[in-house]
């Protein structure tokens, strides 16, 4: 399995569906890196040579991936829970925050349903 940005891709698939793997890397991106360090999209993961992978590392230096990239995002959620904007209060109280409906759904975002009187005694 080789071991890019500390994220083991798999071997057996081929490297554009292998970079998506890593968080922040989706089809397009994966293209574009590919194409940038000039290698085959079709080629597995594992006939990689350790000049390729030293490619790929390289062309994902201007992107924003992994750690970075999930740090950033906690740190955004973060701001706008400090400045209690209506987004933030969204975050803080773990309801949806891109506007859905809550009367119903939104059971991922709110956790299982909780019945009124249903205790354990």
């Amino acid at each position: 399995m080789p071991r890019i940005v500390g994220v083991d891709i798999p071997a057996q698939k081929r490297i554009e569906a292998s970079l998506q793997y890593i968080y922040g890397i989706g089809p397009t991106l994966a293209g574009k890196i590919l194409e940038e360090a000039k290698i085959n999209p079709d080629k597995r993961a594992h006939e990689l040579v350790d000049d390729e992978i030293q490619r790929i590392m390289a062309a994902l230096q201007h992107y924003n991936v992994e750690g970075d990239l999930r740090r950033e995002v906690q740190q955004n959620i973060k701001r706008l829970i400090s400045i209690n904007c209506y987004r933030g209060i969204r975050h803080r109280r773990t309801l949806p925050v891109r506007g859905q409906r809550t009367r119903t759904n939104a059971r991922t975002r709110k956790g299982p349903k909780r019945m009124p009187g249903s205790k354990k005694k």
